[in-house]
């Protein structure tokens, strides 16, 4: 059965938060993983980590890690300076989860969010950039047991990479085992002509799968196939995980930049919620 994950900021409204409360609570839901935010992580101390690690030890839970870059650490920049401060954001987040016993690192590890194409700019160039510096973050997480997932994002949120076919020639381009891409339904709803035809086009390319409905409540709650989509991972024998990320609350810095204006769901009982997604995904994904 593949390892089934919920994204920790469903019950929050800030990015920062303490993490260790989260691990007893997914577990007791239904889940066997949690994603948490890869930059808090860079900034805990080597025993707050250890602490983490142990309590998901505890409990058996398998810990992912979230990345949206910022402006400042954006990988893609063509001002040489900020690409650099990325390269060594990133590269202090690689080494911190590896010293969690590694794991995978998604998002866009590759470019800052949420990002616009600059007016009068070439995507050429930001993609050049980001992939001079992917290069140099997948050899350094080659060394720190680390899977890098370049996450496919929808048009009003990244400029870089939109599509699966975009994807997989990035990838390819950097042509390391540990930079592999992640897919997410809710953007592939947007960008794609077929959610179906990406994953398998992905194949084994494919490290991640993020599960969001059309409108990002809880996996079950809105229109997306995903019968014919397990049917899709079941032919190219996808072994990764699969980590839903719903957001049904307005306020805070999350709710900003994830533009929920508005309660997707009025006075949810969100721990019901999120245990009644889990038996869902169990009964029709894993």
């Amino acid at each position: 059965m593949r390892n089934i994950g919920i994204y920790y900021a469903f019950w929050c409204n800030e990015w920062d938060a303490d993490f260790l409360p989260y691990i007893e609570k997914v577990k007791t839901l239904g889940y066997t993983q949690l994603e948490i935010n890869g930059g808090t992580i860079v900034d805990m101390s080597h025993e707050d980590r250890m602490k983490l690690k142990k309590e998901a030890d505890k409990y058996e839970i398998k810990l992912s890690y979230g990345i949206g870059l910022t402006e400042e650490n954006d990988v893609s920049s063509l001002d040489e300076k900020t690409r650099l401060n990325g390269l060594n954001f990133m590269t202090k987040m690689i080494r911190a989860v590896g010293s969690m016993g590694g794991g995978t690192i998604g998002g866009t590890v590759y470019s800052s969010w949420p990002k616009q194409l600059p007016k009068g700019n070439r995507r050429l160039d930001y993609l050049n950039q980001s992939l001079k510096s992917m290069k140099v973050l997948s050899k350094i997480a080659e060394k720190e047991n680390v899977i890098l997932l370049c996450e496919v994002l929808n048009r009003f949120e990244q400029f870089l990479l939109n599509t699966c076919d975009q994807a997989l020639d990035f990838v390819k381009e950097i042509n390391s085992p540990n930079c592999k891409i992640l897919l997410d339904t809710f953007h592939m709803n947007i960008e794609e002509d077929s959610i179906i035809e990406a994953i398998i086009k992905c194949g084994d390319y494919l490290g991640g799968l993020h599960l969001g409905e059309n409108n990002r409540k809880p996996v079950g709650l809105g229109m997306m196939p995903w019968a014919e989509i397990k049917k899709a991972l079941d032919k190219i024998n996808f072994q990764g995980s699969l980590v839903q990320e719903p957001f049904v609350m307005s306020g805070g810095q999350v709710g900003q930049d994830i533009a929920v204006w508005r309660d997707i769901i009025t006075n949810p009982n969100l721990d019901k919620l999120a245990k009644d997604s889990a038996t869902y995904i169990k009964n029709n994904l894993a």
